[in-house]
């Protein structure tokens, strides 16, 4: 039997164990030690189930079945309880969570060859925000869920801890450290004192200063870039012809949501579409949303979003293609546009950051290292906001994808070895 440490992420997960007393990642998908967590099921060849990439190229393809993306975010939700239609059943999104993390355990039992009982288990500083009892409640579901994928001894660990423990095995000195983590789903920060001389301690705890976290996160920047630079196209913001009232957001809003998505896919909402397109004023606009209801393009229109919010990051303009609503339809990405869209997110960050280093009894001059991981963490507006909270401090990052994993498995050696 043996350990590992798992880091169940909003848009990737990883999972790591000893191996030659290192800590070390297992392929999770051919030779890739990252996965997309995404689900699919396959309708037409039932009981086929696809994984990560697999499963989102199944989706883009158009395979018949049910594409599940973002699939942490349900667990610091009300949709933690509900249900959603595959193919002729309903099941539990609680379900689809467990077969998830019972793929990456079996391929972390094949790499290593022996079963995994044990795991220490990466969670946001907050599930939910303002709500303790929900907050709990959300981690006693995802330990229910890791029980039932085979794991007997739970463990749970904030993700920006484990990436201190990752970032201070190459420290060279003793540090104070602000950690954020800016995932998929949450951004979580932690104030921590790290150094050659601490990190062989068994008991960590008094070098944890402070922590804080928030439910925002690259999903978020998805959702605000799509209604900002795709849904206008599809007649957000557009007039009716009766009472001069604008088109219903809300469609357009669950559209743009990655965990929303295929809750807008429904007879009542096509229904509802084709009778504002009667009384509407930019008729080929929402001529645009009806088909991307009828034909379930939610799905490749996020995905592009997202391609373009990634490609913000190096160059100040990217587009966004959309041929498949509409021939020769194209929207345009613009990076102050973006950060504009971002800036209440942005600003919320910065105070999270500083409050998180006021609640260790510090300021900002005293913080020596912002120590960024996570995929969102390379929004340059995001890294922008965080650093404001120690202006004076060296900012690096580091395996911004893998480090939360790294240092969940370090804490599994040191917790069951």
């Amino acid at each position: 039997m043996a350990s590992c440490g798992l880091d169940f992420g909003t848009s990737n997960s990883a999972l790591g164990v000893l191996r030659g007393g290192q800590p070390t990642l297992a392929p999770v998908e051919g030779d890739e030690t990252l996965i997309p967590s995404a689900i699919f099921y396959d309708t037409e060849n039932w009981g086929r189930v696809l994984f990560g990439q697999a499963a989102i190229s199944a989706s883009i393809a158009q395979a018949d079945g049910r594409l599940m993306r973002a699939l942490k975010t349900i667990l610091g939700s009300p949709l933690i309880n509900e249900t959603t239609a595959v193919g002729p059943k309903r099941i539990k999104l609680t379900s689809v969570v467990e077969t998830f993390i019972r793929h990456l355990k079996a391929k972390g039992e094949a790499f290593l060859d022996q079963e995994i009982t044990e795991v220490v288990h990466g969670r946001p500083v907050r599930f939910v925000d303002g709500d303790d009892a929900a907050d709990a409640r959300a981690e006693a579901v995802l330990a229910d869920i890791a029980r039932r994928a085979g794991f007997r001894d739970i463990r749970f660990v904030y993700e920006p801890i484990a990436a201190a423990y990752h970032y201070e095995a190459t420290a060279t000195r003793e540090e104070l450290v602000l950690v954020a983590d800016i995932g998929g789903g949450t951004s979580d920060f932690s104030v921590i004192r790290i150094g050659p001389e601490r990190r062989g301690r068994v008991e960590r705890g008094d070098d944890v200063l402070a922590n804080a976290g928030t439910r925002i996160g690259g999903t978020d920047f998805d959702t605000l870039l799509s209604l900002d630079a795709v849904m206008p196209l599809l007649g957000l913001g557009t007039q009716l012809t009766q009472k001069d009232l604008p088109m219903p957001k809300s469609v357009y809003f669950e559209l743009a949501t990655w965990a929303m998505i295929n809750f807008v896919y429904t007879y009542q909402t096509q229904r509802e579409t084709r009778e504002l397109l009667k009384i509407a004023c930019e008729p080929e606009k929402v001529g645009r949303l009806l088909h991307t209801l009828t034909h379930r393009l939610g799905h490749r229109i996020a995905f592009a979003v997202e391609n373009a919010k990634i490609a913000l990051s190096a160059v100040p303009a990217a587009p966004i293609p959309l041929e498949f609503v509409e021939q020769g339809l194209s929207a345009l990405a613009v990076r102050d546009g973006f950060d504009r869209a971002l800036r209440e997110k942005t600003t919320a960050l910065t105070g999270m950051a500083q409050r998180c280093i006021a609640d260790a009894g510090l300021k900002g001059r005293d913080i020596h290292t912002v120590f960024f991981t996570g995929g969102s963490s390379r929004v340059p507006v995001v890294q922008r906001a965080v650093t404001c909270a120690a202006p004076d401090a060296k900012a690096t990052g580091g395996s911004d994808l893998l480090s939360v994993a790294l240092g969940l498995t370090r804490e599994a050696a040191r917790i069951f070895q």
